[in-house]
C-alpha cells in the first residue's frame, strides 16, 4: 500500500480528479489474516471494489496494481467490469486458470530490466491475447522503476486522461 508504484498509481489518478483508494491485501502490514494464494486476496480486492462503488456510485471505476496486486486486479477485472485498468509488471504465471481478460481499456506498464517479473514472458502472454493491452515498455526501468516513475504516471495520463477531460 505504501510502496512508491502503488503510490504513484494512486497519485497520478487523484490528479486527473479521481478518488484513489489503496489497501493492504490480507497479512499484509496490520491487516488481519494470511496470504491464501491469490484466492483470498481476489476476494480482498472484489471487497475493496464493493466498498468503493458503494461510497462513490456516481464514479467510474478503475483498478490498478503493482506485481502481485496487478495480477490481483487483471483476475478480478472481468467480475468487476472497470472503466479501465493498469497493470505494472505483473506476475501472470499467478493468473487463476479461469483468467478472463478485461474487456475494458487497460494499459500494461514493464520495464525492460525488470529482473524480479522479466518483461519478455509478459510480453508473449499478452501477444496470446484476443484483446492485449496497450503495452508501455520503460527502457532500463527496473521491477522498482527507480529514477522512472514519470513513466508510469504518463501511461496513465496518455491512456486515461481524456476519461477526465484532462490533455
Amino acid at each position: 500500500m505504501h510502496n512508491k508504484v502503488v503510490t504513484t498509481l494512486a497519485r497520478a489518478f487523484v490528479r486527473l480528479g479521481a478518488v484513489a483508494v489503496r489497501f493492504n491485501f490480507r497479512g499484509v502490514g496490520s491487516s488481519a489474516g494470511g496470504y491464501a494464494e491469490g484466492i483470498g486476496e481476489r476476494d480482498d480486492a472484489l471487497a475493496a471494489i464493493a466498498f468503493c462503488r458503494g461510497r462513490w456510485p456516481s464514479q467510474r471505476l478503475y483498478l490498478g496494481g503493482f506485481s502481485f496486486g496487478a495480477a490481483v486486479a487483471l483476475a478480478v477485472a472481468s467480475r468487476a467490469m472497470p472503466h479501465g485498468l493498469i497493470t505494472v509488471a505483473p506476475p501472470v504465471e499467478r493468473l487463476p486458470e479461469d483468467f478472463v481478460a478485461p474487456t475494458c481499456p487497460w494499459v500494461l506498464v514493464h520495464g525492460t530490466a525488470d529482473d524480479v517479473v522479466p518483461a519478455k514472458p509478459v510480453l508473449a502472454w499478452c501477444a496470446t491475447l484476443a484483446a492485449p493491452p496497450r503495452v508501455v515498455l520503460v527502457e532500463g526501468g527496473g521491477h522498482f522503476f527507480h529514477g522512472r516513475l514519470p513513466a508510469v504516471t504518463e501511461a496513465v495520463t496518455t491512456t486515461f486522461g481524456a476519461d477526465f477531460g484532462a490533455q
